[in-house]
């Protein structure tokens, strides 16, 4: 066991020894080594998407175990928990009203606890409540999604407003845990639950972004075909990296923390 921690702790250190560029090529090199891994392990690749929001629930599950023991909400964004209510009350109704199946069941999920915890926030444990660090201006990014979603959105047969919601609330989601990181810089200290749940979330982007991916692949681009042609496909898949790539630095570095203190104990 303690040589598996030297190899581990010497790997950790050459890396993080490497320049930036480096460290993106291994970190390219790493996300394609772990499709491949999915696509030969995961033989339904829709299971990707269904463990994508049942990880993104575990976060939540997180934040209300932080909630009702700790009784504060200090390191948690509002901000961002809004943004995610958003996006899911219109990626529900969206659901609803194209394509319900397990989906709709996981988002009223995630949307009810997520909106227990915005409850939590503003009203019961609003003393503990870091409103001078959670100042990111939530229009930067609603506006640009709503004005966005207008330009480029699914070319399907469905009613032009239900398609215009799907791409806005597709938009609004992979930009949705920017309050919660700039709360984490602005604070200069993350709190162990806070870090569990962004951890949560770059689990579930990376398995949806790897859903999209392996799924464009094993049908040769049809996919691409079937949600409709001009850049709406391009868009899918480029806002699933987005968000994934926003949250890999931190994945990164909660991974190296945790190895390195696997390593001291």
């Amino acid at each position: 066991m303690r040589a598996e921690k030297r190899l581990i702790h010497a790997a950790t250190m050459w890396v993080r020894r490497q320049p930036p560029k480096v460290k993106a090529f291994l970190a390219v090199v790493s996300g394609m080594a772990a499709l491949v891994l999915l696509r030969f392990i995961v033989h339904d690749h829709d299971n990707l998407f269904v463990a994508a929001e049942s990880v993104h629930s575990l976060g939540i599950s997180v934040l209300i175990y932080k909630l009702t023991k700790e009784k504060t909400c200090a390191g948690l964004s509002l901000k961002s928990q809004e943004l995610t209510a958003i996006f899911l009350a219109v990626r529900l109704y969206c659901s609803f009203v194209m394509e319900y199946d397990i989906h709709t069941i996981l988002d009223l999920a995630t949307l009810a606890t997520t909106l227990w915890v915005i409850y939590m926030i503003r009203f019961k444990l609003k003393s503990s409540y870091m409103e001078d660090k959670d100042n990111f201006a939530i229009y930067y990014v609603v506006i640009p999604c709503a004005v966005l979603a207008l330009c480029i959105h699914p070319s399907t047969s469905h009613n032009l407003m239900n398609r215009i919601f799907w791409a806005f609330c597709v938009y609004l989601e992979a930009v949705s845990v920017l309050p919660q990181l700039q709360v984490m810089q602005n604070t200069k200290i993350v709190e162990p639950f806070t870090a569990h749940y962004v951890f949560a979330l770059g689990v579930a982007r990376f398995l949806s972004c790897a859903h999209w991916v392996l799924q464009v692949l094993d049908s040769r681009g049809h996919l691409l075909v079937a949600l409709g042609y001009g850049l709406w496909p391009s868009m899918v898949l480029i806002s699933e990296i987005v968000q994934t790539f926003i949250l890999a630095d931190f994945c990164y570095y909660y991974i190296k923390r945790s190895i390195y203190t696997s390593f001291i104990v």
